[in-house]
């Protein structure tokens, strides 16, 4: 089963109790509790020992989202053609072509499948390539912390992934926000001096809502 972070956090502060403490009275390990805020799937007998310590029930501190255990369970084991599979070749396609990428689905899914290039041809510039394959640890990420409250250091952290070793890192940096001013679609955007003070603002807009529905983010 899987834990949700923030009903457990709001649950140990609730008892006035640390996750360290927590580890020690049931003597479980700091990797247990690491994959606990990591939104990982949990033994049942440490769940029903957490549950009786802390004098709750399973709904108090579980998860019910199915499409996030599934995909933790099936990266845990680098399960082939399952959701996760398929959400890492499907959404890296996707999401690069968007931006210009010339990788097809077909080579999107090969250096997935084998990490390797295989014959890709020389009309392919590298930093497709690189993106490409840093995209999978961004979903990587992005799973891991998927219970994580959404923050600048997550996005920030995500940037550095997507970017690491391409041409825009070298230019620009990576896992900062920009340093020059830009146009998106003939539309001016944020001015570099402007984006970290909206970005706070954008995230406590956000993290407010507690379920957040697809038509907020479209909003």
């Amino acid at each position: 089963m899987v834990i949700d972070v923030n009903k457990f956090k709001n649950l140990l502060k609730e008892k006035s109790i640390t996750k360290s403490e927590l580890a020690d009275k049931l003597g479980i390990s700091s990797r247990t509790i690491a994959k606990i805020t990591k939104g990982e799937n949990i033994n049942q007998n440490v769940i029903s020992r957490i549950i009786e310590f802390l004098n709750c029930s399973v709904e108090d501190i579980s998860s019910s989202n199915i499409i996030l255990e599934t995909l933790q369970k099936e990266k845990s084991v680098k399960l082939s053609g399952g959701l996760y599979h398929q959400t890492q070749v499907k959404l890296t396609y996707n999401s690069n072509h968007i931006e210009g990428s010339k990788l097809t689905e077909d080579q999107t899914r090969f250096i997935f499948e084998t990490k390797t290039l295989g014959d890709i041809g020389t009309n392919i510039p590298l930093d497709d390539v690189i993106e490409t394959n840093n995209h999978f640890r961004c979903i990587d990420y992005v799973i891991d912390n998927a219970n994580e409250q959404l923050s600048e250091e997550l996005i920030l952290t995500l940037q550095l992934y997507l970017k690491e070793g391409t041409e825009h890192s070298k230019q620009f940096g990576a896992g900062k926000y920009k340093t020059m001013p830009n146009v998106v679609g003939g539309n001016d955007t944020t001015l570099p001096e402007d984006v970290s003070k909206e970005m706070k603002e954008l995230l406590t807009w956000y993290n407010k809502i507690k379920a957040p529905l697809f038509e907020d983010i479209v909003e």
